[in-house]
């Protein structure tokens, strides 16, 4: 197990701790137990494979271009 030591705005902490105590209670562990689960979220959010999946299923979806159609290259270039 990790130990990190940081330093957050007061109005941060006294949100986050509240939330917690909310959530899980105010048992021994439940700061830990929120700060993992909110740094997992995090990393899964802005890691490149997550990154990079979203992008691919956006463009799997497509794009709607108000019905414009190009068949080539050269048609939308006017070559």
């Amino acid at each position: 197990m990790g130990t990190i030591t940081v330093n957050v705005n007061d109005e941060a902490e006294k949100k986050f701790r509240e939330t917690v105590k909310e959530n899980f209670g105010k048992n021994k562990g439940t700061l830990g137990k929120a700060l993992t689960q909110a740094i997992e979220m995090w990393v899964k959010q802005y890691s490149h494979e997550e990154i990079g999946k979203r992008q691919i299923a956006l463009m799997k979806r497509g794009f709607d271009l108000g019905g414009f159609t190009v068949s080539s290259r050269d048609e939308l270039h006017e070559r």
